[in-house]
């Protein structure tokens, strides 16, 4: 389905939603991106739903709702009875029964502003907290989503590498001995990269003199990952 004939479909399954499920939803969108599964092959990220504005007790929040295009046509490469219609009435469903999720749990939307926060911080190269990614959305264990950007737990130790899965392959990224633990690493050259950062985050293996010691600040580096064949 090309990408027009999509955006058709959505505003004709639009007009069935309840009113009640589109209050505080002030764009439903699509988009052209396609966002891989970040452990699962074969598997990628129809939609999202995305808090905005919202102020004490959540129940005033706004939110837009994405449906990834891309994902859909790349999910019907996979399967040839692939029903458009359904799985995009699936999704849009899925995504507004999360903004009334989000609209009921005000500690989950005060997690989630911090870590965007945090994330920008990372970005601009100012000081943040190394534990921040943890209060965005987990989509597998050790897999967190902040804004676009997933961040990846590469294990820990203070070897020059870490292994990560990426969409059903395996990576493997260089670490530079000096830099100091825990360290986030940007990775470039994956297969199929995600429309923002793929971060693997490697910590410092556990000290008694962490009880006396406050936390070290994390490093950022960047590095090109290499696919370990099987």
């Amino acid at each position: 389905m090309r990408l027009d004939d999509f955006r058709s479909l959505v505003e004709r399954l639009l007009k069935e939603v309840p009113s009640s499920y589109l209050d505080g939803v002030v764009a439903v969108e699509v988009s052209p991106k396609t966002v891989p599964h970040p452990v699962r092959a074969e598997i990628y990220t129809l939609g999202e739903c995305v808090p905005l504005e919202w102020s004490g007790s959540g129940a005033d929040l706004q939110s837009r709702v994405v449906l990834y295009h891309g994902s859909f046509a790349a999910l019907a490469r996979f399967a040839p009875a692939f029903d458009w219609r359904h799985e995009t009435w699936e999704t849009l469903s899925h995504e507004l029964r999360h903004h009334l999720e989000w609209r009921a749990n005000v500690a989950a939307l005060e997690a989630y502003d911090w870590a965007a926060e945090q994330n920008f911080a990372r970005q601009e190269g100012e000081a943040f907290d190394p534990a921040f990614y943890r209060s965005g959305e987990e989509l597998a264990p050790g897999v967190y989503k902040v804004d676009d950007d997933v961040f990846v737990e590469g294990g820990r130790g203070s070897g020059e590498g870490a292994t990560f899965i990426w969409h059903g392959m395996s990576y493997r990224v260089t670490v530079p001995r000096d830099v100091k633990r825990p360290v986030f690493v940007t990775v470039d050259g994956l297969a199929e990269p995600p429309p923002g950062e793929v971060v693997v985050v490697v910590s410092r293996k556990p000290s008694l003199w962490d009880v006396w010691r406050s936390a070290p600040a994390p490093s950022a580096v960047r590095a090109t990952a290499e696919a370990i064949r099987g």
